[in-house]
C-alpha cells in the first residue's frame, strides 16, 4: 500500500476530479443485458426505439458498472480505498445510448476521520457522467472510505 498515491489526506473538500471517457458500444450493451437485465429495449434495436427510451439503450445497473470502471481507472485503483459503506443516491437521468459518449467528474463534498477509527478517513464525493452533448445522464453520491498515509504505511 505504500506506493499509493490517493490516501486520505489527498482528497481537498471542493476539488473536482476528471473521470475521464468511455464509449458505450451496442455489443457491451447487449453483452450486459443478457445476462444482468434482459429488458427488451437494452437487449434490441427495435425494442429500443419502440420504448420511451429511443433507441437501445444501457441499463441503469450497466451504467453503475461503466461508472465504476471509471472511477477505478481514474483514481481508486492507486489508492487507499478500503470500499464504501454505501450509495445515499443514483439517479438515472439520461438514457445512455449505443454510440454514446460517455465523460464524468467527481467534487469531493466533504471529509472526516472516523472517530472509531482514527486512521481510516471518510470522503463523501458526488459524480456526474455526461453523453457527448454535454447531458448529465447518471449522478451518483456516496462516501469512501480511504487510509490516511501514515496508516497505508504500516500495512506494507
Amino acid at each position: 500500500m505504500t506506493g499509493k498515491t490517493w490516501a486520505y489526506e489527498d482528497f481537498v473538500e471542493g476539488a473536482s476530479l476528471d473521470l475521464g471517457v468511455k464509449q458505450v458500444s451496442a455489443a457491451e450493451i447487449i453483452e450486459f443485458a443478457s445476462e444482468f437485465d434482459a429488458q427488451p429495449m437494452h437487449l434490441d434495436e427495435e425494442a429500443g426505439k419502440a420504448s420511451i427510451l429511443g433507441g437501445l439503450s444501457a441499463s441503469g445497473w450497466h451504467t453503475c458498472a461503466m461508472f465504476m470502471r471509471m472511477l477505478c481507472d481514474a483514481f481508486l485503483l492507486d489508492s487507499t480505498s478500503q470500499g464504501s459503506p454505501g450509495i445515499e443516491h443514483v439517479k438515472w437521468k439520461k438514457p445512455v445510448l449505443a454510440g454514446d459518449t460517455l465523460s464524468g467528474t467527481l467534487t469531493i463534498l466533504a471529509k472526516r476521520r472516523s472517530k472509531s477509527r482514527p486512521q481510516l478517513g471518510l470522503i463523501t464525493m458526488r459524480s456526474e457522467l455526461f453523453n457527448q452533448r454535454g447531458e448529465s445522464v447518471f449522478e451518483l453520491e456516496n462516501t469512501g472510505m480511504f487510509l490516511a498515509r501514515d496508516a497505508a504505511k504500516g500495512l506494507s
